[in-house]
């Protein structure tokens, strides 16, 4: 077995540490220096000024770590002027007698402030473009303009967080905490997420700079993927944050603020930033990659699905594949820990069939250690704790199908099926492919040697009530597995591209619960592909062989029914692993329908199933009968007779447009 724990050269920590205090006080020494610096040129002293040069200069050599005020120049790459007008816009603030230095110097006692025409007239290398709105000083932003409309006069005032940050002051500005998901924590990662991340890291070491193209790194595993971004960034000494694209504002003006607050903290604190797309929230995407294309700082951006970015900053992407099944039964171990023994059988179940991210496996843990142990102290039963896991992996990789699908509780089992003994012994063959599929596919190597998909997808055909979609429920019933009926009238679309899409969400949305997928009259969605004579016919063809891809690739259950075997395409048919043709019953079959059809406490009273099965309808049309008739022999207050089963039959014929016949019903009501 694999141990994932082979990528301390990507995951070892190598953040930014908090300053000291020897550090923060020759930071103060450099600051008040730099101060009396611009103090000197102000008041237009050479004398004094050479001394507090010399004294600056002491400060710097006396510190083994740049001070504050270089790190933020270089970090926003600052030109010496704009160096110095960042510092004397913070000096009001930092020194209280600079203030009156400035109204002296502005020959105004009111004008306790710095300006930027104070700048222009004092201060060396002077330039203009210092105040350009795209300039570093006011872009990120560094300092603000009281009154923009006047720039050369208005009073010039540094960020707060800038204002700290000269100070020696580190922490993340609270205009960002409402985006920002909780930290993603040092772990070991899978080989396969640990390639990833040493790919992000190198990706980011050959872009470098703040105009790199944003990194995405896509795959299944979003929690993995966070985790995966962040070692990259602790590789390279930078502090992983990770914010919530759900979150994101939606207006373009606000994101925009935002990218320049990220790339602010960024410089100030060594952050690398991680935008978590979740795919189930629309247009989460598309706002993420806007964001990271404003973004001139390090940027990942973690989603399911590749996605693209805006512009000419493309981002480069990562593609994480699934991970190997000895990693999910180590992942499936380490969430358990002691409970984990004697549930060897139920975790290469869920490995098999589940999904999960390292996030939603912890999760599943914490809710299958719950119960406490029986009261008598006995010992709890593993298959017990298998089972509240199992059904835990159900409800947390439970899609969100958002009306393309509807899914059904699977009531019934294999004692409610009546057919013959061949179509039930493929129907447990099905059962046993979903069931085994990792032991057959990954432990005994099947996998490595079939160029195929690993699902399992089924036609089952046959007259309509002949019990296709009850036997997809005793199947997913059978493997504790939910099972969802796709909506066609919500899938199939006229607008060309758009049924692909709309399957392409049902199939990624089930993917991680292996869910059984049921689609009713099939042949509207996987009908043979036609020449091609125009435009419609060729995306129709497209359809269809979008639609193979897609059933071979899904890795649970996929159960198509279909009145029309027919009218399937062949190309189709051959890729199925299982064809079950469901007959019209026979009279025994019908018999034993009608014995098995109603619950045990419905009364019923002088009930001739031998009589009954000479109705020749399918079983779900029995059913019906027997529901019509349980419903008349309540309004009745009586037990179901025959009587009602006669008058539910003839509301059921006429609803088919068929006769009721003497031969069907004779001697019924004798009875």
């Amino acid at each position: 077995m694999t141990e994932p724990t082979e990528v301390a050269e990507v995951t070892e920590p190598t953040e930014p540490t908090e300053p000291t205090d020897a550090w923060l006080s020759a930071n103060h020494r450099y600051l008040v220096a730099a101060l009396e610096i611009l103090r000197c040129r102000l008041a237009d002293d050479p004398a004094p000024l050479r001394k507090a040069q010399a004294a600056r200069n002491r400060a710097r050599r006396a510190m083994t770590e740049p001070p504050a005020l270089d790190r933020i120049a270089d970090g926003f790459g600052l030109s010496p002027f704009e160096r110095d007008v960042l510092l004397m816009a913070a000096g009001p603030t930092l020194d209280t007698p600079f203030a009156h230095v400035c109204a002296q110097a502005q020959g105004d006692s009111s004008r306790t402030y710095a300006t930027f025409a104070l700048a222009l007239a004092k201060l060396p290398g002077a330039h203009w473009t210092a105040l350009s709105p795209a300039g570093p000083l006011r872009r990120t932003p560094l300092l603000r303009l009281a009154h923009p409309d006047i720039p050369t006069t208005s009073a010039l005032y540094v960020e707060e967080r800038i204002l700290h940050a000269l100070a020696g002051v580190s922490y993340l500005d609270p205009e960002l905490e409402p985006y920002v998901a909780p930290p993603a924590e040092p772990e070991a990662l899978s080989p396969a997420l640990a390639e990833a991340a040493r790919a992000v890291a190198a990706i980011r070491s050959a872009e470098g700079g703040p105009g790199a193209a944003p990194v995405l790194v896509h795959g299944r595993q979003r929690a993995g993927l966070r985790h995966t971004a962040a070692a990259a960034y602790r590789s390279a000494g930078l502090r992983p944050v990770c914010l919530r694209a759900a979150d994101l504002p939606a207006d373009p003006a606000a994101r925009d603020r935002l990218a320049r607050l990220c790339e602010r903290e960024s410089v100030l604190t060594g952050i690398g930033w991680i935008i978590d797309v979740d795919d189930a929230v629309p247009e989460c995407g598309r706002t993420a990659m806007d964001l990271a294309g404003r973004l001139a700082a390090p940027v990942v951006v973690t989603a399911r699905e590749p996605l693209d970015g805006p512009g000419p900053r493309r981002p480069v992407r990562v593609a994480v594949g699934r991970a190997s099944a000895d990693e999910l039964r180590t992942v499936w171990r380490q969430a358990l820990g002691p409970a984990a023994a004697g549930l060897d059988r139920w975790i290469d179940m869920a490995a098999g069939q589940f999904d999960l991210d390292a996030d939603d496996v912890a999760a599943v843990a914490a809710v299958a250690g719950q119960d406490p142990p029986p009261a008598d102290g006995t010992a709890t039963d593993p298959d017990d704790t298998g089972a509240r896991l199992w059904d835990a992996c159900r409800r947390q990789a439970r899609p969100a199908l958002n009306g393309l699908a509807e899914r059904i509780e699977p009531r019934a089992d294999w004692q409610d099926l009546v057919l013959p003994a061949t179509q039930v012994r493929v129907l447990r063959q099905i059962a046993a492919h979903v069931r085994h599929r990792l032991t057959v596919w990954e432990d005994w190597g099947f996998a490595a040697r079939s160029g195929r998909g690993l699902g399992t997808a089924a036609l089952f055909s046959g007259p309509s009530g002949t019990g296709k979609t009850l036997a997809a429920e005793v199947i997913a019933g059978a493997l504790r597995l939910d099972l969802y009926r796709i909506d066609l009238s919500q899938v199939v679309d006229k607008y060309i591209g758009e049924t692909e899409k709309n399957l392409s969400r049902v199939f990624d949305a089930a993917e991680a619960g292996g869910a059984v997928l049921l689609f009713d009259e099939a042949d509207a969605l996987f009908g043979k592909r036609s020449e091609v004579k125009d435009s419609h016919d060729r995306h129709a063809n497209i359809e269809v062989g979008y639609l193979l891809q897609r059933i071979e690739a899904y890795r649970g259950l996929a159960v198509l029914t279909t009145n029309l075997k027919d009218s399937l395409d062949p190309a189709f048919l051959r890729r199925l692993r299982f064809t079950v043709p469901f007959p019209f019953p026979d009279a025994s079959a019908r018999e034993e329908i009608w014995r098995r059809v109603f619950p045990e406490q419905t009364p019923a009273e002088g009930l001739d199933p031998a009589a009954l099965a000479r109705l020749s309808v399918s079983g779900g049309t029995i059913r019906n009968i027997a529901l019509g008739a349980a419903f008349l022999a309540a309004d009745a207050g009586r037990p179901v007779a025959m009587d009602h089963l006669l008058a539910a039959a003839r509301t059921e014929y006429a609803k088919l447009e068929r006769p009721l016949t003497g031969a069907e019903v004779a001697g019924w009501t004798a009875r």
